[in-house]
């Protein structure tokens, strides 16, 4: 068991919202002309109907339908493509080989158009408001996985499938140390399972997608690459304790409702479940800061086995190493504490030793050894490089982590983290859980 201080990210928990009303969007009629001479005085304009919450498609339209009401209303736009002189109607071209209709293998496309049908919109509502977020499709029968932070408040769960169809939903597990949670649809059947890809096989640079319902708009894809491999995150919960991760950096676009969707390879296999963003503007609970492009994805790698672990049992299992600590003067993490009898004790680590490396990484802060230990399965043979309290005179010393089942987030003994290396402007990583923006 180890303690966690040091991270990289501040949660976004959805703020307390009103009780929900009719989160239909709304539907505007186009804008007719004022009659009468062009500076005959006219009553007020009524106040723009209140936000709703609204599916893929109605954004668009209402912007269309505002725009064409617009033109109708000072000369009718439509008649620039018309005509009033006789001329014809501008032309249009088929896509040269089909190439923008029928997607490659290997193409953004084609990975969006495989992966979207196992691909699931989240809506949890509660006594103190709701949440939106996404999730992945595990099994035919409606498996599926998600992040915790989405089905945390217990609330009603309501879940509507890529074709459309709504239906509710049961929590079966929760994993809160990795912030992954499996939930169960009722009454479904010949769903479209995802398939899952190794993170392991994943290289800076590659080209990824992500697909979810950020701010309520389902079915949304992005892409970008992996920006970054074995990033450091943390995220701070409501109660204050730590989530910490060896996250997949990514700067596809992730904005709230994106948490728990799919980030896939062009092969269209699911390599990172999305978690957690850094915003420009901080973040924090009830922030409506965006992307910029700073975006973090738990590894599918870890992702798979707790899912199959909360399936199979209805609870996850997490590594423990058996300490507790702080970040050392000198960078690395200091021992402050060894568990009698844990992982730790057992390799004759000692307190106050610094541990410099999990394998041939470096351990740069105390929390970053919480990832990086969090990264391993329990039971598995970890080789540390451990120093003096300078972090001098290294040898290397094999470890077998221990397990124990992950009911919180926290991979200590419950000991409070000891120091904060994080300074106050510092901004932090959030996570991209979307409000239902229901009307007042």
């Amino acid at each position: 068991m180890f303690s966690a201080s040091a991270g990289t990210v501040s949660r976004m928990r959805p703020d307390e919202t009103p009780a929900p009303h009719n989160h239909d969007a709304s539907q505007h009629g186009p804008g007719t002309t004022p009659a009468g001479p062009a500076f005959q005085h006219t009553a007020p304009a009524p106040p723009p109907p209140k936000s709703r919450r609204v599916s893929g498609g109605i954004v668009a339209a209402a912007l269309i339908a505002g725009l064409v009401g617009g033109a109708a209303g000072t000369g009718g736009g439509y008649l620039l493509a018309q005509g009033t002189g006789g001329t014809s109607p501008l032309s249009q071209q088929d896509p040269v080989q089909g190439r923008q209709v029928s997607a490659q293998t290997g193409t953004a496309q084609f990975a969006a158009e495989k992966v979207s049908a196992s691909t699931v919109d989240i809506s949890v509502k509660s006594r103190t408001g709701g949440s939106e977020g996404t999730g992945v499709v595990l099994t035919a029968d409606g498996y599926v996985l998600t992040n915790n932070h989405v089905v945390a408040d217990q609330g009603e769960i309501t879940v509507t499938l890529s074709d459309g169809r709504k239906t509710s939903a049961k929590v079966v597990g929760t994993a809160p140390s990795y912030d992954l949670a499996v939930i169960k649809l009722d009454q479904v059947d010949g769903l479209v399972p995802a398939q899952l890809g190794k993170s392991s096989a994943l290289k800076v640079g590659q080209p990824v997608v992500a697909i979810g319902s950020p701010l309520g708009l389902e079915g949304t894809v992005t892409s970008g690459i992996v920006s970054a491999m074995d990033r450091t995150v943390e995220v701070s919960g409501d109660n204050g304790e730590a989530v910490v991760y060896n996250g997949i950096q990514t700067d596809a676009s992730i904005n709230p409702g994106n948490s728990g969707g799919p980030l896939v390879n062009l092969d269209g296999q699911v390599i990172g479940i999305n978690s957690s963003i850094l915003s420009g503007q901080g973040g924090g609970r009830g922030s409506s800061a965006g992307n910029i492009g700073l975006g973090f994805a738990i590894p599918v790698d870890t992702a798979a086995r707790v899912a199959d672990e909360i399936m199979a049992k209805g609870v996850a299992t997490k590594p423990q190493l058996g300490v507790t600590g702080t970040d050392g003067v000198e960078g690395h993490a200091t021992v402050s504490q060894v568990v009698a009898g844990g992982a730790a004790d057992e390799a004759g680590i000692k307190e106050g030793e610094t541990i410099l490396k999990v394998g041939d990484k470096s351990v740069t802060a105390f929390t970053d050894l919480m990832a990086q230990i969090g990264a391993h399965a329990p039971g598995s043979k970890v080789t540390l490089t451990v120093g003096d309290s300078r972090g001098e005179n290294p040898r290397q010393v094999e470890v077998t982590l221990g397990s124990v089942e992950d009911r919180a987030p926290q991979t200590t003994s419950g000991e409070a983290p000891q120091q904060n290396p994080y300074p106050q402007q510092q901004q932090r990583p959030y996570w991209p859980e979307g409000e239902l923006p229901y009307g007042g």
